[in-house]
């Protein structure tokens, strides 16, 4: 056995050493010095351990215990605020999910529409200036035709024709 693996079997060898499966920790530990020295120090803590004693409460101890429960259960409910900010702290958020699931759904919803209509008014490829000006043209032909004729009827016979004096 190696010594790291002794060392993370350490601890079951201090409760139960005459368990079967620390056979090869113990042999391990009684050939290795620095695994030994470690044993003791786990060994020399747990006396200690077993020395201490807890401290005994004062004698008026659950007088005062009393007293405060007391005056927290008259106590004045705390403002929303305060119940809220309690709620966000010390609790798991497990209530406010439907409502972050909802606004995820919405934020998606919003984001793929934009995405949507912005790519059909990108799709249509940029033309230029000279062929939107043949559209336009080709969409005002008649009213040009229109104003050729009119151009042409300014020179006919019909207008009153003045002849220099001479």
């Amino acid at each position: 056995m190696i010594c790291r693996d002794c060392k993370s079997v350490l601890p079951d060898l201090l409760l139960d050493p005459a368990s079967p499966s620390n056979t090869a920790a113990q042999a391990h530990v009684d050939s290795c010095s620095e695994c030994r020295a470690e044993l003791n120090e786990l060994q020399a803590t747990f006396a200690l351990l077993d020395e201490w004693t807890a401290p005994e409460p004062s004698a008026y101890f659950d007088q005062k215990l009393a007293v405060r429960l007391r005056e927290e259960q008259t106590a004045s409910p705390a403002g929303w605020f305060e119940r809220l900010r309690s709620r966000l702290l010390f609790n798991t958020g497990r209530q406010f999910r439907p409502a972050f699931a909802a606004a995820l759904a919405v934020v998606l919803l919003i984001g793929g529409g934009t995405i949507a209509d912005l790519h059909m008014h990108t799709s249509a490829p940029a033309t230029s200036a000279a062929i939107t000006d043949l559209q336009v043209f080709d969409k005002n032909d008649q009213a040009l035709q229109t104003m050729d004729q009119l151009v042409q009827d300014e020179g006919s016979s019909d207008d009153p024709v003045v002849e220099p004096i001479s």
